[in-house]
């Protein structure tokens, strides 16, 4: 059963959109160094969109992954980000370590609060 938050679906749809933009636009507005950090970003970013557009719901370009995957690779990724300092070698880069621990636990915070199941009926 997926978690009542008090995000709605599309909501967390827009954020996803504009998470995707900001990681690609990230290592040139934050001027990152760190060849790994640009890469990195960039690849979210794209990734971020991607999973955003084919998701199941109403901000969706193409209802292909259900939900159920999508709670998932929003679990993961914050995960990743969150370790990606660390894991790729630039968290002696303050900008991009930042960054990505930031929204790392923002990411996990908004996919915990998001309302992903559907409404339920009204008792009668």
């Amino acid at each position: 059963m997926l978690r009542q938050g008090p995000i709605p679906r599309f909501v967390h749809g827009v954020i996803e959109y504009a998470a995707g933009v900001l990681f690609i636009v990230a290592p040139f507005l934050f001027a990152f160094e760190a060849s790994a950090a640009i890469a990195l970003s960039i690849v979210a970013g794209v990734v971020v969109l991607i999973v955003a557009a084919t998701t199941e719901g109403s901000s969706s370009l193409v209802n292909s992954i259900p939900i159920s995957v999508h709670v998932l690779l929003d679990y993961a990724l914050a995960a990743v980000l969150v370790a990606a300092p660390f894991l790729f070698g630039f968290s002696g880069e303050t900008a991009p370590t930042a960054f990505f621990i930031v929204l790392g636990v923002a990411h996990l915070l908004i996919t915990i609060g998001t309302r992903f199941g559907s409404p339920k009926p009204a008792a009668h």
